[in-house]
């Protein structure tokens, strides 16, 4: 959370049940890779600090096939959320990985948990065999944690679920400032935008906070829902 963009972190809401978790069963056919966009399912956050906050309504909207973009849930959202942090953090600070995770696990899949990993390439195929075998979309926090986007998809040489020997060939991610501030390439891109591996590496960093070491320093961030 460190560069902070001008606009960043995290969003949900204080009233909600907690999400179910799902009854396993057997996974979708393998056709080369994993999608789970659906139409209308894309919001903007509605303020710098709710991107969070936007990200939980997205994805609800994706694993409920809902079209909610209400400012009034994300405010919900973003004030659970700060609420459920590990640290005490500004207000312009937003949102940390524990209460990202504490807000996804309410309102989208009781599964949801803050993960992390040393390296990127074990950090995405991490994202990638939880989205393959949840059918959940991933958080991610990218420009060193002071950023949060959504992997909705990806595609790879041989199934993930099925062997270890595989290649990520893309990814398809989301970031919510789209429509606030809107880029070609950077933050944030139109929604859904597919990438390389190598194109993501450049914006999924590890996590940096400079006013206080925290418990992710060094370490590529995401919020996943845990496969049993």
């Amino acid at each position: 959370m460190t560069s902070r963009l001008a606009m960043m972190l995290l969003a949900l809401s204080w009233t909600a049940a907690l999400a179910p978790t799902p009854v396993a069963g057997a996974l979708p056919p393998w056709h080369g890779g994993v999608s789970v966009w659906k139409p209308d399912v894309f919001t903007t956050q509605k303020t710098w600090q709710w991107c969070t906050a936007a990200n939980v309504q997205i994805m609800r909207n994706m694993t409920f096939r809902q079209t909610d973009h209400s400012r009034s849930n994300q405010q919900r959202y973003y004030d659970f959320m700060r609420a459920n942090n590990r640290y005490r953090l500004p207000a312009t600070d937003g949102v940390d990985p524990q209460g990202w995770a504490a807000g996804l696990r309410n309102w989208v899949d009781a599964r949801y948990q803050h993960v992390s990993h040393t390296s990127f390439d074990g950090a995405l195929r991490s994202a990638v065999l939880s989205l393959r075998k949840t059918s959940r979309p991933v958080g991610l926090l990218v420009a060193r944690g002071g950023h949060a986007w959504i992997l909705s998809g990806f595609t790879a040489t041989a199934d993930p679920a099925a062997t270890s020997n595989y290649t990520i060939t893309s990814v398809s991610v989301t970031g919510p400032l789209w429509g606030l501030q809107s880029r070609s390439w950077g933050y944030d891109m139109r929604p859904n935008t597919r990438l390389t591996p190598a194109q993501m590496r450049t914006f999924w960093t590890a996590w940096h906070y400079a006013p206080i070491r925290m418990i992710w320093e060094g370490r590529i961030v995401q919020i996943q829902a845990v496969p049993g």
